[in-house]
């Protein structure tokens, strides 16, 4: 330090802490506080790797909570029909039928493979959604899956499957970039856990979709990821790519991640369906760390049984994962939804930002389903304080990109970017913090007193602050598409900055969602919902009008 710290810094400081002192406690303060910035200095000489994790961990189990009894895991028999001739009618094909298809012989995975493949040559350089593609690898596991099945193995309704997967996932010997110019020729020595599992389940690997550089947005170091409905307009973020590759068919499913949004955002904007478990349902190891208290991995599909497919596959803690919690996950296909307790916040329905009149609809749609719809009410905290629990965690991770200036590669330096957010956090007190997670604490006894009453929660993706708060709680999420409006010269505005035009245009049909949030370990629940409710509404099934 250069020369003494004297009662002039201590006031100056003050106006960004938020606080104010005497010139006694200032001088107070003068005599230890460069014990203190000595020692923080010391602390910043010790680096660490991104996958150390902190001493405390987040446990999003209340004192008296009760693990959901394991129930049965039944999938819907579905009859397929004969196989399309049209390759695009195949590559939309939701996972039931793409399974029913592989499994009777209709179809190899080495055929759907290499439907995947075409498309993505073709749609990718408008799309921007794969970062790397692996087509000597996939088709060696297509080939693979394929002599398996005829040997009379089936590993399960993902054998043979092609899949994406978002590039902040190790994948052996591929490059693993976190769409951030800094790492973008990482090369992993093993493979994430998920993408073991996957390949325990037979699933086909294509190749490394795209994500905003450091899980922030739909802008990596490749350029900006489009949604397929309306090419003038980014997918939505973080888990760009794998929203957008679904949506446009070049995968049978995508893996994503979730920190705030990441999974329901760019569903929501691509009108795909994304699940968000439960935090600690699934294993992450080998997954870029964000916010350890806050990171979440789940599946990106075209219809709300492909969710429960792909979670099946990947549930189930891991040795070593220090935030991993072993619980069952069951899911009935043949049970009913008549009876179940559905709350709503009613301003949602009032003002929601957006497709008002839609939201209404699909609200009447599930009322329609034999489900009682209850108000519930959240209690009033300042929600939104809680951001600052993501901005240290990230800050504290990615440490050394602010102190080395390397944050400065980051194609993104506008003022919602992550180098201000990193600069901005190191401004954030630790008194602050603590109170914070004691505030994340009585939020946590609200949600826990809402589904007391409730079996599960309806909402537009944006209502109020229950995207902030289920990401903090832990709690599930599941974002479907409901129907469509008009998009046009304007961004929508689903996740703040995240909400990017890339250049105006004529107004487009865009989809448009609902979310549902369930129970701490009862996926089940919102998946049965969900079903349900995309049967009824009956716009799963549309397509973008992408030609090749």
């Amino acid at each position: 330090m250069a020369g003494r710290i004297g009662t002039r810094d201590i006031a100056a400081s003050e106006v960004l802490a938020g606080v104010s002192y005497t010139e006694d406690e200032r001088a107070l303060i003068a005599e230890g506080i460069e014990a203190q910035i000595l020692s923080a200095a010391a602390r910043r000489a010790v680096r660490f790797d991104n996958a150390d994790p902190p001493a405390l961990r987040f446990d999003p189990r209340l004192g008296d909570f009760r693990m959901p009894d394991p129930g049965p895991l039944r999938f819907s028999q579905v009859d397929p029909g004969p196989l399309p001739d049209d390759p695009e009618d195949i590559a939309f094909a939701p996972l039931p039928v793409l399974s029913a298809w592989l499994s009777r012989g209709a179809l190899t995975s080495r055929a759907l493979t290499e439907i995947y493949l075409t498309r993505i040559e073709a749609l990718n350089p408008r799309l921007f959604c794969f970062a790397t593609v692996t087509p000597h690898r996939a088709l060696a596991e297509a080939d693979r899956a394929d002599q398996l099945r005829a040997a009379g193995t089936d590993l399960g309704p993902l054998h043979g499957i092609p899949y994406a997967l978002k590039d902040l996932f190790d994948t052996e010997g591929i490059a693993t970039g976190w769409g951030a110019e800094p790492f973008r020729d990482c090369i992993p020595d093993r493979d994430a856990a998920v993408v073991e599992r996957l390949r325990d389940a037979g699933a086909v690997l294509l190749g490394k979709s795209t994500l905003g550089a450091l899980a922030m947005g739909d802008v990596w170091y490749g350029g900006t990821t489009r949604n397929p409905w309306n090419l003038n307009e980014g997918s939505g973020g973080s888990s760009a790519g794998s929203a957008s590759a679904v949506a446009a068919g070049l995968c049978g499913f995508a893996i994503g991640t979730e920190t705030l949004g990441s999974i329901t955002n760019p569903s929501e904007r691509c009108g795909a369906t994304g699940l968000r478990p439960t935090f600690g349902r699934v294993p992450r190891r080998g997954a870029m760390a964000l916010c350890p208290s806050l990171d979440k991995i789940g599946p990106i599909c075209r219809g709300v049984e492909d969710t429960a497919m792909v979670l099946a596959a990947l549930n189930g803690a891991e040795p070593g994962d220090r935030d991993g919690i072993e619980a069952p996950f069951s899911y009935d296909a043949g049970a009913g939804v008549e009876g179940l307790r559905l709350g709503y916040l009613p301003e949602a329905f009032d003002d929601a930002a957006g497709a008002i009149e839609l939201d209404r609809a699909t609200l009447e749609a599930a009322r329609g389903l034999g489900v009682t719809l209850k108000e519930i009410r959240l209690p009033d905290l300042p929600y939104a304080a809680l951001m600052e629990i993501l901005s240290a965690e990230a800050a504290a991770i990615f440490e050394d990109l602010t102190l080395g200036d390397v944050d400065d590669q980051l194609t993104r330096q506008d003022a919602g970017a992550w180098p201000n957010r990193f600069r901005m956090a190191r401004f954030l007190s630790a008194v602050d913090h603590v109170q914070l997670d004691r505030l994340r604490y009585r939020v946590m006894q609200a949600m826990d007193a809402v589904f007391r009453d409730v079996d599960a929660v309806i909402g537009p993706f944006n209502t109020g602050p229950m995207l902030l708060i289920t990401n903090m709680t832990g709690h599930p999420c599941l974002h479907l598409r409901a129907g469509f409006v008009q998009s046009g010269t304007r961004p929508r505005n689903t996740l703040g900055a995240q909400a990017r035009m890339i250049a105006p245009g004529p107004p487009y049909r865009v989809p448009h969602g609902i979310s549902l949030w369930g129970r701490l370990f009862d996926e089940g629940t919102i998946l049965r919902l969900g079903r349900a409710l995309e049967a009824r509404l009956g716009v799963a099934a549309q397509r973008p009008g992408l030609p090749e």
